[in-house]
């Protein structure tokens, strides 16, 4: 069930991604940053089509406690990206910042998934 969860997050924030990328980017972005050219709307999508690709694995494998840690510790560096990208480099939105929000729930997911998990 853990694992799933986790799988939820990134289905429903890469599913964002991958179908309305526009939208992700009028959201999440600081309107400084914006782009709707091609390539920034594809790198979006891009990005999504990879978190639906990672939601289809966290759904269909068997997680250990290794599994969990490793993924959590894999997780630590996007919490770096998130405050960089707000605070140092405002370009996330306070709407951008559900990326955090998915960290931090994944994060959590992890501690809980490494806890009760089998060797």
């Amino acid at each position: 069930m853990t694992q799933r969860l986790i799988g939820i997050v990134f289905l429903v924030l890469g599913g964002w991604a991958l179908l309305a990328p526009r939208s992700v980017i009028a959201l999440a972005i600081r309107p400084d940053y914006q782009s709707q050219d091609f390539l920034a709307v594809f790198a979006v999508a891009c990005f999504g089509a990879q978190a639906c690709l990672f939601a289809l694995v966290a759904f269909t494998a068997r997680f250990t406690k290794r599994t969990f840690l490793a993924y959590g510790i894999a997780l630590l560096p996007f919490f770096v990206f998130n405050w960089w990208f707000y605070f140092r480099v405002p370009l996330l939105s306070e709407v951008g910042l559900l990326d955090f929000a998915g960290n931090a729930v994944m994060l959590a997911l992890c501690w809980h998934g490494w806890r009760v998990a089998p060797e």
